[in-house]
């Protein structure tokens, strides 16, 4: 090694033990050297003046660099985030388990020499090999996608395990505002309750099927990533549920993250709503009082098509997740 000033991160990386709740990922915390994440936050495109107002905050985000991308949670137009946020945030949501409408911004061409290393060292191959060393992903079958990134308010993306395509993906807190360990932005890692615990049945044992978002009131949180320069890395599971919901003043500085994940192959999966998957809807409180033949009639009945065939599957997996016990 010895080629980027940031190659020392790949011991910490390959030492680190695993957390394993929620689910088994990698958190480093102090991850980039005192000297090195004081420079991080100090160079212009991530500690950026405050502003008097959204638009305002936008323009020197754009004149510094930053651009709009599509990004899960997030819209692209500014002026539909603008008007999202002038009509009291009543426009429609981005996906009917969140009440968010957020904006995703991802600096592409940085100028400070620390970040312009730390962009190539994110992307480069000794930083990503370790990552899926550690999960054991083959790294050869990959394609690497990361950035520098700011995340404004009303962002929000409700609790999910990832889509099957993701190998890996990590996020490092670099937030050069005030306070920021304190403001409702960070990513939180959740579990299911134990109520809802068939829909990762229900992915587990339909590999087929994509993973999707659920209603927050689905999980509860386990942990939540508040300490800036730390890391988390996971490899996406049926069980790696995590979320973010935004809700802080963006003016006075905008949380920042890097940002970035492994991708398979790109493939297209059929992918389950939480409404098709929304049992305890269509069985009512039953669903813990001995419910036999009614489970699988109600879920067959009330899915709408493709749910149907694959609603018998999920009660075959429930039964057997549930020890056994006939719900058929």
């Amino acid at each position: 090694m010895g080629n980027n000033r940031f190659d020392y991160l790949i011991e910490k990386i390959d030492e680190a033990p695993f957390t394993e709740d929620p689910f088994p990922h990698i958190l480093i915390n102090d991850f980039f050297s005192k000297e090195d994440f004081a420079e991080i936050i100090s160079s212009s495109e991530i500690k950026v003046a405050p502003a008097k107002d959204d638009s305002q905050m936008l323009d020197q985000l754009f004149d510094i660099g930053y651009r709009a991308i599509p990004f899960p949670g997030a819209v692209t137009d500014k002026n539909a985030y603008l008007e999202w946020r002038r009509s009291g945030k009543d426009t429609q949501n981005k996906h009917s388990a969140c009440e968010g409408f957020g904006m995703t911004l991802r600096l592409n061409e940085p100028k400070s020499d620390i970040l312009l290393e730390l962009k190539a060292f994110i992307e480069g191959d000794a930083f990503n090999r370790a990552m899926a060393r550690r999960f054991d992903i083959p790294f050869e079958r990959c394609v690497v996608d990361s950035g520098i990134q700011k995340y404004l308010d009303g962002y929000e993306i409700s609790p999910h395990p990832d889509i099957r395509r993701k190998a890996a993906t990590f996020m490092v807190n670099i937030n050069a505002h005030e306070r920021s360990e304190e403001l409702e932005h960070h990513t939180q890692y959740l579990r299911f309750k134990p109520g809802y615990e068939y829909v990762r049945a229900f992915w587990e044992g339909n590999p087929d099927i994509d993973r999707g978002w659920v209603p927050w009131d689905w999980c509860e949180t386990v942990s939540t990533q508040t300490q800036n320069n730390s890391i988390v890395i996971f490899s996406p599971s049926d069980s790696t549920m995590h979320g973010v919901k935004a809700d802080y003043d963006h003016l006075q500085g905008q949380r920042t993250q890097l940002y970035g994940n492994l991708w398979y192959e790109k493939v297209k999966l059929p992918q389950a709503q939480w409404e098709e998957m929304d049992i305890r809807s269509m069985v009512g409180s039953g669903l813990h009082k001995g419910v036999k033949l009614s489970l699988k009639q109600q879920i067959i009945a009330n899915a709408p098509e493709p749910m149907r065939e694959l609603g018998k599957s999920l009660v075959r997996k429930f039964s057997r997740s549930q020890g056994g016990r006939n719900y058929s």
